[in-house]
């Protein structure tokens, strides 16, 4: 795409409408494959934030106040057009952040997809208003919307994060100010026009582009915003933390991971496969990635062997193109910190078999990272324990399972791990024993519906199902009616 055929998405939605910034400050969206900008968008004010969480608050009562059943057919009308849209929408995140066309049209747009079934399911199946208990019948329990909201969306999963955000605040009968991520902005400039074509009142749903120094901390800190939903990096999450303190508002937070992936040594032949692809997934740009491989030593030659050629057989390509490859990692920063990483796992003595520094043959434009796999870590080494956020593997071996459950659970984070064995009661009590929110065994995906969050370092709160409603829904208790 050449410099005059740029998109121009300069424009913010705020109380149903699209305006103009109030000041002028432009920002150019770079296609990952081709280090080009594919789009221009601008970084809102202080005056703009405060015209969107305006809109929110005079929006709130009433949208607070409209019936459970007129937001689900709201809801519905929004999962109707989303779904009619879902190829511009695929183009729109293949372009902006990389993935393959082909990933994004199942996975990426196939997530959003997923969560507002889940989450419409959720609301229709709630009950707002609850008696306290037999013991009580004078009591009630209300649940009720936290108020005005302000999500803030990471560049990597875009339609995951925000429909886990916007679907549960806008059935709860929350009104919002969205800012998506400055890198992948276009896919949520999209969804903001399927919630206008959708008629949800003006102001419940508003839209301010912008960085996080910049429009995410004015969200984060602005007295008139009862809540922050943040997706992101622990780094990051810290600073919302403490901007959002001093107004004592609700913070959800969604961070980041190192999950182990535990490989016994009675686990399905297909284990060890299955785990470097679901690394390399995405570009390795997921918080839930079992980066960690462990690997019982009686499996350990064999597993490296299998991932080496794994990682081998991976293909790296241009998001534009057909196929079953993946693609660049989002921009230069990230993957100047992904090469960084790479020469420190070199450097503290890791063994490399596959991938390593620099771009992949044929690739000299464009973030493409080399699939790696480093084998013989310790669990102290800079690849074991920090989020590489990129197609990178470690793989260590163990002797027990109270071993393999210590080097799992030695991390500040705690999101997903993933335990690979045919013996039932084994999985059932190592799964007891690890300290992360989610357990996925075997290959197994959780649910549609099931809570997703972590423990430690990865945040606090649940997205998803019944869980991602009520954290945008206040407890009320109410003694004599």
């Amino acid at each position: 795409m050449t410099n005059d055929q740029l998109l121009d998405r300069r424009k913010f939605y705020i109380n149903g409408a699209w305006v103009s910034p109030s000041a002028e400050h432009d920002a150019e969206v770079i296609n990952p494959s081709t280090e080009q900008p594919c789009a221009t968008i601008s970084f809102g004010s202080q005056a703009d934030t405060d015209a969107a969480v305006a809109a929110a608050s005079a929006a709130f009562i009433p949208w607070a106040e409209t019936p459970v059943a007129d937001r689900v057919e709201l809801l519905k009308s929004l999962l109707a057009i989303y779904t009619a849209r879902a190829d511009e929408m695929a183009a729109a995140i293949s372009m902006e952040m990389g993935a393959p066309i082909a990933l994004a049209r199942t996975q990426q747009v196939g997530a959003g997809l997923g969560h507002i079934k889940s989450i419409i399911r959720a609301i229709e199946g709630f009950e707002f208003d609850r008696p306290l208990g037999d013991h009580a019948p004078e009591d009630r329990i209300l649940y009720e919307p936290v108020g005005v909201c302000a999500l803030i969306t990471p560049w990597n999963w875009p339609m995951n994060q925000v429909t886990l955000k916007v679907v549960p605040a806008l059935g709860a009968g929350c009104t919002m100010v969205l800012k998506p991520s400055e890198e992948s902005p276009l896919s949520s400039m999209l969804f903001a026009e399927m919630i206008h074509e959708a008629g949800f009142p003006a102001g419940v749903f508003n839209l301010v582009n912008g960085d996080g120094l910049g429009v995410g901390t004015q969200l984060s800190g602005h007295d008139d915003v009862d809540m922050v939903s943040f997706t992101g990096s622990t780094r990051a999450g810290v600073a919302i933390s403490k901007n959002a303190a001093d107004s004592v508002k609700r913070v959800a937070l969604e961070l980041g991971g190192k999950g182990a992936n535990i490989i016994f040594e009675d686990a399905d032949d297909s284990a060890v496969d299955w785990g470097v692809k679901r690394v390399f997934n995405n570009s390795g740009q997921s918080c839930n990635a079992p980066t960690r491989m462990l690997v019982h030593r009686s499996r350990y030659d064999q597993a490296v062997e299998q991932a080496q050629a794994t990682a081998e057989q991976t293909e790296v390509d241009a998001s534009d193109k057909e196929g079953r490859h993946i693609g660049p990692v989002v921009n230069r920063t990230q993957f100047d910190k992904i090469q960084a990483l790479i020469e420190k796992g070199v450097d503290e003595g890791a063994r490399l078999v596959a991938g390593g520094p620099g771009r992949p043959e044929g690739h000299e434009t464009g973030f493409f990272v080399r699939p790696t796999v480093f084998v013989d870590v310790t669990p102290d080494m800079t690849i074991a324990t920090e989020e590489i956020f990129g197609p990178v593997l470690s793989i260590m071996p163990f002797d027990t399972e109270e071993e393999a459950v210590a080097i799992a659970n030695d991390t500040a984070y705690g999101l997903t791990n993933f335990v690979q064995t045919t013996d039932p009661e084994r999985a059932r009590r190592v799964a007891r024993r690890l300290r992360s929110g989610m357990v996925e065994m075997n290959g197994k995906s959780r649910s549609a519906g099931a809570p997703f969050g972590g423990y430690g370092q990865s945040g606090n709160g649940r997205e998803g199902g019944v869980w991602g409603l009520e954290d945008f829904l206040e407890v009320k208790a109410v003694a004599g009616i």
